[in-house]
Parts: structure tokens; C-alpha cells; sequence
């Protein structure tokens, strides 16, 4: 049993690391919650907007295998599976004669979904000596991390009230200088997420790769234009709310994935890589409409789905951080 002034500690302001990783992933945390519906029940992934995103995971699957020489196990990795919805779906896009070679791998801290395809092994960690593809889409922006504002840590309460912390460690002042210089510290203005977690997460599920193709998907920002006063938030039943961090919300925030690329990472936007994967939005033709108007309706309807995963100001926008292993680089 906890004494009184445990009960205070844990009720007391933490710094943001600290808070997220206990309302995301802690008892009863937001993702790990018994029951609970996933990340579809409360935000729109690019997963969940149309079957055309797990086609062209698929076909960047398919370009893997030939590079590995289509061996005889081919591995899919899913970094923060969700319910493992991406995973079900790439398996139906793929031949069946290459899904019957793949080794389908779902890497979250929930308790494995039920009725989830048996094929698919539910694991917490990424596992090693992967040859494949290993694929986090809208993983990192989930990964805890500290905040800082004049030169000092951010701390908040279980209701979200902030307070002013300790002074920055040399490690995260580091991380600032070099990778969101102007913010966070005495001399800068505003305040800054320090993404230093992050790096390090990508780093560790990178190197469980053998050979093959590491790929992050998320919201992301670079160094040239990071946001002067970070993009820390919170998202409950489809609808954006303060990032209370108390378990009853998913508290996020975007993702300096120039800083997590390794040696040979390409960093292109998701409008680029579903384009060089065949996913268009262009209309049908007219003439399809008179010639067989079922076929018409269904084209119209998958343009409208690819315009939505490629649009400017939306989803397109989102950053693909694209690191070959042993492989040559994506030519998409």
C-alpha cells in the first residue's frame, strides 16, 4: 500500500516524459486500457481513411522481397500496431503466393486483440535479425518526450496544469541546439519538445533490421521550420483536446524526423511515396461512366480515398523517413 506522501508524489507536477509515458502506457493508460478500442476509435490514421495505404505498404513490401531475393521468410514488422488493422490488410494486397512467405510481426504494449489473424505474432518489442520491412506508421509521435521552455524542463499535473522545472540536462540542451536552435533554452524565444527519446527509439527498432527497409510514417516538422511553440495536443473521439495527461486521451505531438534518419535515410513527404507506390487521385475517365457506370462509381470513389491520403494540408503532408539496411535506397 502506498504511504500518504507517495499518493502526493504521484498527484504531484512530473515532467512531460514522465506524464505521458504514465497516461499513455501506464496502468489503465489510454493504449494499453483493457477493452478498449484502439487508435481508430479516436483519430483517423491513414490506415483507417482507405485500403489504397496498405496496397502500397504491399507493393513497398514486394519491392523489399526482390531485393532480398525473395527468400523464403519475408519479414513484416508493424511498429505500434494498433488493433493490427495494417497488418491484416497488407496480408490480403499481397499474391498469395508472397503472403504465404510472410512472417507478419505486430509490435504494440496492448494485450493482443481478439480475433486477430492467427498468423500474426503479437510481440512488445520488435524482433531481432528482421529481413523485411519494418513499418511504424504514426508510432513516434506517441514515444514520450520532455518539453522545455526557458531553458528549463516543463513539468504538469494529472489535470495538465504546467509548472516550471529543473534546469536542462547537457544531453536535451544538446539535442536543442543542434536540432530546434532558438527555442526552449534562456536564449531562445518560445518553447520546444526535445525529440532526443525519439531518436533513440527509431535508432533501437532500426537496429533490429538484418537487411531491409525501415520505414517511419508520422506527423512531422524539420529543422528549417519547426513550430515556434510546439504542437503538444491531445485527441479524444475524433476530436482534437487539451493533452490533459491523466490516461483519458491520447496526448501526442509531431515528430522531428530529421533528426531520427541514420546513414542513407531519405525524408520525402507521404503525397511523394504513395505516388511513386501507384496511389493517384486522378478521376476515372468520363467515358468509363457509359461503358460500364458500377466500375465508374467504384474508380471515383478510390480517387476520392487516394486524394485524401495525398492531400496538401492534410495527410499528404505527413513525412516519410524512408533507412535502407543492406539494401539499395527506395527508388521511390
Amino acid at each position: 500500500m502506498s504511504t500518504q506522501g507517495e499518493a502526493v508524489e504521484e498527484a504531484g507536477p512530473v515532467r512531460w516524459r514522465t506524464a505521458m509515458e504514465r497516461a499513455l502506457y501506464g496502468p489503465d493508460g489510454f493504449y494499453v486500457r483493457p477493452g478498449g478500442p484502439g487508435p481508430a476509435g479516436h483519430f483517423r490514421t491513414s490506415v483507417h481513411a482507405s485500403p489504397l495505404y496498405a496496397g502500397a505498404v504491399a507493393r513497398l513490401l514486394l519491392w523489399v522481397d526482390g531485393e532480398l531475393g525473395r527468400p523464403e521468410e519475408l519479414d513484416l514488422v508493424d511498429v505500434g500496431a494498433g488493433r493490427g488493422e495494417l497488418l491484416a490488410e497488407v496480408l490480403a494486397a499481397l499474391p498469395p503466393q508472397t503472403a504465404a512467405r510472410v512472417r507478419p510481426y505486430g509490435v504494440e504494449r496492448a494485450e493482443r486483440p481478439a480475433g486477430l489473424d492467427g498468423r500474426i505474432r503479437w510481440v512488445s518489442e520488435p524482433p531481432r535479425g528482421v529481413r523485411g520491412l519494418l513499418f511504424a506508421n504514426e508510432w513516434l509521435d506517441n514515444v514520450p518526450l520532455d518539453l522545455a521552455e526557458d531553458g528549463r524542463y516543463v513539468e504538469v499535473a494529472r489535470d495538465g496544469t504546467e509548472h516550471p522545472g529543473g534546469p536542462l540536462d547537457g544531453p536535451d540542451r544538446a539535442w536543442l541546439e543542434r536540432w530546434w536552435p532558438g527555442a526552449g533554452t534562456e536564449e531562445g524565444a518560445g518553447r520546444a519538445e526535445i525529440g532526443r527519446p525519439r531518436d533513440e527509439a527509431w535508432a533501437a527498432a532500426v537496429a533490429t533490421l538484418e537487411r531491409g527497409l525501415a520505414v517511419a510514417v508520422d506527423y512531422a516538422h524539420t529543422r528549417e521550420a519547426r513550430p515556434p511553440f510546439g504542437t503538444l495536443t491531445g485527441f479524444r473521439a475524433g476530436r482534437e483536446t487539451a493533452p490533459v495527461p491523466d490516461g483519458s486521451c491520447d496526448v501526442t505531438a509531431h515528430v522531428a524526423l530529421d533528426a531520427c534518419g541514420g546513414p542513407g535515410a531519405a525524408l520525402v513527404t507521404q503525397r511523394e511515396a504513395l505516388a511513386a507506390l501507384g496511389v493517384s487521385g486522378a478521376r476515372p475517365p468520363l467515358a468509363l461512366a457509359s461503358s460500364d457506370p458500377v466500375a465508374y462509381v467504384r474508380a471515383l470513389s478510390l480517387a476520392g480515398e487516394a486524394a485524401e491520403l495525398t492531400a496538401r494540408g492534410g495527410l499528404g503532408d505527413f513525412g516519410w523517413l524512408v533507412q535502407p539496411v543492406g539494401v539499395a535506397p527506395w527508388p521511390g
